[in-house]
């Protein structure tokens, strides 16, 4: 079972820029992909974006198309998520997971780093 640990959560003004960041260890050779998530208050977890661990090919949710890119540092077992023009509408908890396979299924999380964004 992989851990994965996120940081780089804060309190920024609408229109700033953040960067969250996951560092995976335990049997990082079982990485197929790693996603970014989030659940705002009273709300379901919603799916931000997501990277294959080989190729570096990202995607994303409508939501963040366009102001967020995510990354990886495959020698450094870590996956990122740049944010920028933030909006107090991105406000919540965000976790980072991982994927053994192609498959829709993560199979490990992080325990969340909160990002809130002032109005």
């Amino acid at each position: 079972q992989l851990q994965l640990v996120e940081s780089g959560g804060g309190l920024v003004q609408a229109g700033g820029s953040l960067r969250l960041s996951c560092a995976a260890s335990g049997p990082t050779f079982s990485i197929y992909g790693m996603g970014w998530f989030r659940r705002a208050p009273g709300k379901e977890r919603e799916f931000v974006a997501a990277i294959t661990w080989k190729s570096g090919w990202g995607y994303y949710a409508d939501s963040v198309k366009g102001r967020f890119t995510i990354s990886r540092d495959n020698t450094k077992n870590t996956a990122y998520l740049q944010m920028n023009d933030l909006k107090p509408g991105d406000t919540a908890v965000y976790y980072c997971a991982s994927r053994r396979s192609a498959g829709p299924t993560y199979d490990d999380w992080g325990q969340g780093t909160q990002v809130t964004v002032s109005s």
